[in-house]
């Protein structure tokens, strides 16, 4: 079972031919496990296509932030269509 509350686990990821850390919660890591093998994509990539949304943003967020967003506006609009 994965904790839900847990402080935020480092993990080294490379996108767009650069390494980076991103921290974030045991569940948004396997949210982004999950959501990457649904897309039949690596972990990286991704990350990578969240990244590109993020710098076309105004205001900029972080990246980990963009990842809990985009995730979490993954499973709102899965849960929207009744899936």
């Amino acid at each position: 079972m994965i904790p839900l509350f847990h402080p935020p686990i480092k993990r080294s990821l490379e996108i767009a031919g650069h390494k980076t850390s991103i921290s974030l919660e045991p569940l948004f890591w396997e949210m982004l496990k999950v959501a990457a093998a649904k897309e039949g994509i690596p972990v990286n990539a991704l990350v990578a296509r969240i990244d590109a949304l993020r710098l076309e943003a105004d205001p900029m967020p972080g990246l980990a932030s963009a990842i809990r967003v985009w995730l979490t506006a993954s499973a709102y609009s899965a849960a929207q269509k009744g899936i």
